[in-house]
């Protein structure tokens, strides 16, 4: 196994396990990391076209709109949700047990440089993950349909 393998393998593990808490837990356990709300987003495979999900956090969020940072923890490559998200915008997100059809949109260079000091701010480890890695992490716009 090559290490981007069993990278993928080890956040996938990481991702079951959040879940696996969340619902043990009846979402009192993890619904809160470092401060932001958890997020179950649901997409499209790319590839597939099978529904996937997974557990995210957002350091930015209200009424309207859900911001998520396809940030893969500093890696060079773009997490598989963000490409899903790219070939397939419509999505659902689970906030607070609440299902949310929304269409998402990377957000544009203006809108990430109003947006990426507020989400440092909510979790300062976003600039430690862009500092590790020559792409430039995506800030991705959920807004409910």
């Amino acid at each position: 196994m090559n290490s981007n393998t069993v990278k993928d393998l080890g956040s996938k593990l990481m991702n079951r396990g959040h879940g696996l808490i969340l619902a043990v837990s009846g979402g009192r356990l993890l619904s809160t990391p470092f401060g932001m709300p958890t997020v179950e987003l649901h997409t499209v495979g790319r590839k597939s076209g099978l529904p996937r999900s997974c557990f995210l956090t957002s350091p930015v969020h209200d009424a309207e709109r859900i911001v998520l940072v396809a940030s893969k923890g500093g890696d060079d490559r773009h997490p598989d949700w963000y490409r899903n998200l790219q070939a397939t915008p419509d999505a659902e997100i689970v906030v607070n047990g609440v299902t949310r059809p929304v269409t998402a949109r990377t957000a544009t260079p203006d809108e990430k440089a109003r947006l990426w000091p507020q989400i440092v701010a909510a979790y300062g480890g976003y600039a430690s993950y862009q500092k590790r890695t020559s792409r430039d992490i995506p800030v991705v716009i959920c807004e409910t349909r």
